[in-house]
């Protein structure tokens, strides 16, 4: 868990999951692919097995632990709706935040079918849980946008979009049932450029819809050259954050035990991927 994110839009991160595969244009230069496979082959290292996805459930304790509430980015390293992540894993994961209920969740995937009937079937219970917010991405026309149709199908009281890297002009598209978006440039080697005129058309469409706009980052080789600034100020919306109570640390670690325990004991289906060392 990074206990300090330096992603603009989030507290923390919390990846019970490590490991993705591409599956659009939007991965095609994944900064956490590229992160991983620095590791790949280093023993003892948390990315020993490089971007392989790996189950990690020693982790589901971590939210538990943490001294105080956070905003917490779920699986920045990993997308939770992958179709080997078993679906008894995703639920542990997604009762883990319900538990938790004095952070603020995000769950962010590319896998929008999968999110949609989880949540419409075994994962109903969630529907009304305002401290977790879920997302797709979306990067173009032809990946991005029906991925928006999905998640609006899906049972979730607070629904946001990744605009990023966004990779064309979007167009007019309808934002209805949706809270928030954040919009941004592709950055390091290789980004692909972000024009103006595409992000103030999602800007304004924002504004007419009454959906929180977040402009994160014009991107490019070096992102912190290029900044964040739009028409000359941030744009920091986020929608409100509803969370329940603190709990004593005695009863968040007994709770954190509870789970350490589950873990090691299990489900068989859980071990169909190798499990990761606890970093």
């Amino acid at each position: 868990m990074s206990d300090h994110s330096k992603i603009e839009w989030t507290d923390a991160t919390w990846n019970p999951l490590r490991g993705c595969t591409k599956v659009s244009p939007g991965c095609k230069h994944c900064y956490a692919q590229t992160f991983a496979e620095r590791f790949r082959g280093v023993k003892n290292h948390p990315y020993e097995q490089g971007f392989d996805l790996r189950l990690v459930p020693e982790k589901l304790s971590e939210p538990f632990q943490w001294s105080g509430p956070r905003t917490v980015f779920v699986n920045s390293m990993s997308d939770l709706f992958q179709s080997d992540v078993p679906d008894d894993y995703v639920e542990d994961v997604v009762r883990v935040m319900v538990q938790a209920n004095w952070h603020t969740y995000q769950v962010l995937t590319k896998r929008a079918d999968r999110l949609q009937e989880m949540l419409s079937n075994r994962l109903r219970f969630v529907a009304d849980q305002r401290h977790i917010w879920w997302g797709v991405s979306v990067e173009d026309k032809k990946y991005g946008l029906p991925r928006v149709e999905n998640l609006r199908a899906a049972p979730a009281a607070i629904r946001f979009l990744s605009i990023e890297p966004l990779l064309e002009d979007l167009g007019d598209f309808d934002l209805s049932g949706l809270h928030w978006a954040i919009v941004g440039g592709e950055s390091g080697p290789g980004a692909r450029q972000l024009d103006k005129i595409w992000v103030e058309r999602i800007r304004k469409l924002c504004q007419e819809q009454k959906v929180s706009f977040f402009f994160k980052q014009w991107g490019g080789i070096q992102k912190s050259k290029t900044g964040r600034l739009l028409n000359g100020r941030t744009y920091d919306d986020m929608p409100e954050r509803i969370v329940g109570p603190m709990p004593p640390r005695k009863a968040r670690l007994a709770s954190a035990e509870a789970w350490e325990q589950k873990a090691q004991r299990g489900p068989s289906e859980r071990l169909t991927l190798p499990v990761a060392a606890c970093s």
